[in-house]
């Protein structure tokens, strides 16, 4: 868990700079991957089901933000976004979108042009989820310079909170990532304090089988995805399993949340993998339905449970929406594990490619 969310009532210094021209600061955010998925919105980015996911560690996003002060106060948002030293107009016109939506919240972005670099550690289309991480690193740096330029002071749980809020507004999983461990988004009977327009920390004691869980990203195909997630969600408004989904999502939240507090890796595994297989399914069966699923895929998920049932080691898998697979697994078995996926399932992704991460402890600011 990231130990920023610990402590409620300490107040928090945030990590931005005052320049003789505005402000800068530096966040380093990590992606996140869905163990309870959410799929399906309403509104204003409100999930249509809560959702649990796995802070990742070393996939990451660092992102530095300058607030420079217009030559006019008051006029439009202004923003110069650089991506692994180039420009990319298309994230730019997404966190364009992003900004002026905030004008409200965040009162210095109308009196300061902002220039944001940013890099991540992982490529693109790797299957992990790049808008995770670098919407999460922009609201820490944004509510960062929103606290020092507006001096306002707030403790360490407000902070997280609104960097959440902030974030989900520009893509729904990256509420998620300015936690580490296990987060909890979505509003859920069963767990107190969740919402809709922030996540949690997911409030169970975790079992030690699943501290230093691993999680290896089998980089099956690294194009572009023909359907993106946007549409992907927007096709569940009118599926005909919608309602089916919600409750099936409620029920897995519970159980997966119950296996993580007393290390029942059974039925951890069956939940997540569960949760995969819907996912695409709900995809198949959209109108009209898309297939993100290959073949190598699938012939890398029979490996795995040939594996499993023959070792009896703890493994399992799951999906984002791609074709990607995300092997996880105790730290205690990353060596036998490693051995496998070297030797059995890196011939089904692109070029032998697999990146090894594990859980995170969340995002931190950098210099």
């Amino acid at each position: 868990m990231n130990p920023m969310s610990n402590t409620k009532n300490v107040m928090f210094k945030p990590h931005a700079v005052q320049t003789p021209d505005g402000f800068e600061t530096a966040w380093q955010s990590p992606s996140n991957i869905a163990l309870v998925k959410y799929w399906g919105k309403i509104g204003n980015q409100i999930p249509m089901n809560p959702s649990i996911s796995m802070t990742l560690d070393t996939s990451v996003t660092r992102t530095a933000v300058r607030a420079r002060k217009k030559d006019k106060p008051g006029s439009n948002v202004q923003l110069r976004y650089i991506f692994d030293g180039k420009e990319n107009p298309d994230f730019q016109a997404r966190v364009l979108a992003l900004l002026r939506s905030l004008d409200d919240e965040l009162a210095f972005l109308k009196d300061y042009a902002l220039e944001i670099d940013s890099s991540n550690t992982f490529p693109h289309s790797a299957g992990i989820a790049s808008s995770a991480s670098s919407m999460s690193a922009l609201a820490l740096c944004l509510l960062s310079i929103e606290n020092v330029a507006g001096k306002k002071k707030s403790n360490i749980h407000s902070f997280l909170k609104k960097a959440s809020h902030i974030a989900r507004l520009g893509s729904g999983s990256a509420s998620r990532s300015v936690y580490g461990g296990f987060v909890l988004w979505g509003k859920s009977s069963v767990i107190p304090k969740s919402g809709d327009h922030f996540a949690i920390p997911l409030p169970v004691k975790i079992h030690p089988v699943f501290d230093g869980m691993r999680d290896s990203i089998l980089v099956i195909d690294q194009g572009e995805k023909p359907v993106s997630s946007r549409s992907g969600h927007e096709k569940m408004d009118q599926h005909p399993f919608k309602k089916g989904r919600i409750m099936q999502a409620g029920q897995n939240l519970q159980l997966i949340a119950g296996a993580l507090n007393t290390g029942n890796w059974e039925m951890f595994s069956r939940v997540v993998e569960n949760e995969a297989l819907t996912l695409h399914g709900l995809m198949m069966s959209s109108h009209p339905g898309f297939l993100l699923i290959q073949p190598n895929t699938l012939k890398a998920i029979e490996k795995i449970s040939t594996f499993r049932n023959q070792t009896k080691t703890k493994i399992t898998y799951t999906l984002d929406a791609g074709p990607n697979l995300h092997v996880l697994y105790p730290q205690e078995d990353s060596s036998l594990v490693q051995q496998f996926i070297h030797g059995e399932l890196a011939a089904y992704c692109h070029n032998n490619y697999v990146i090894h991460d594990q859980i995170g402890r969340g995002p931190h600011p950098i210099s």
